[in-house]
């Protein structure tokens, strides 16, 4: 099996970022999104971002933002990868001269293939939670058994994951990769060194 790719998001700070990459992760997630504990600001943004050595992704997570405010966004942070949160529709998501995922919230016994179909100019698919009037981060994990065998796309699995469960999660959904927030968290956008040290422990031991 191919090595399962590994996400830490909601970072705030660039000692955070550095314990990240330090722990073996393949790409850092920055919030922009003003109503999320781990938004970052366009500087804070800019600090992390010149810290990363190669080879580590820098993704942005957005939620509904106007084509425009992130247009302009795009020029002050160079960001590797987009990630829409929202309703954004397939058009919304293209035409920022990036590789974008779409981040879709499952609900219970909702059909998750029919759901990712319309997004084929992703590069891949994160499935996350549904929790009502909440975009995401949530912390609440959801029924990993609706996840389809062949999805089409990578598929990221979010949600709910800690250095405890993520090698179950691992073994039942096979995803391409794993992406985590709060199960890594000393507080909401303080990331735990010692955390993610286990949580990436744990998925190089699936």
């Amino acid at each position: 099996m191919t090595r399962v790719r590994s996400k830490i998001c909601g970072i705030t700070r660039v000692e955070d970022a550095l314990a990240a990459v330090e722990a073996g992760a393949d790409a850092i997630g920055l919030v922009f999104y003003a109503k999320s504990p781990r938004a970052v600001s366009i500087e804070q943004a800019r600090a992390i971002v010149a810290a990363l050595p190669p080879f580590v992704t820098c993704v942005g997570l957005f939620v509904d933002m106007p084509r425009e405010a992130l247009q302009a966004l795009l020029r002050e942070v160079p960001l590797d990868l987009l990630q829409f949160h929202g309703d954004e529709s397939p058009t919304d998501c293209e035409g920022f001269s990036r590789p974008y995922i779409k981040a879709l919230r499952v609900r219970a016994d909702q059909d998750v293939a029919a759901l990712m179909a319309p997004y084929t100019g992703a590069c891949g698919i994160l499935l996350d939670t549904f929790v009502e009037g909440v975009p995401g981060g949530t912390g609440a994990a959801f029924d990993w058994s609706l996840v389809p065998s062949e999805a089409g796309k990578p598929v990221i699995l979010a949600g709910g994951l800690t250095p405890d469960n993520v090698a179950q999660a691992i073994a039942q959904v096979r995803p391409y990769a794993v992406d985590v927030s709060g199960g890594v968290e000393a507080a909401k956008g303080i990331k735990d060194a010692s955390r993610i040290q286990a949580f990436l422990n744990a998925v190089r031991a699936a």
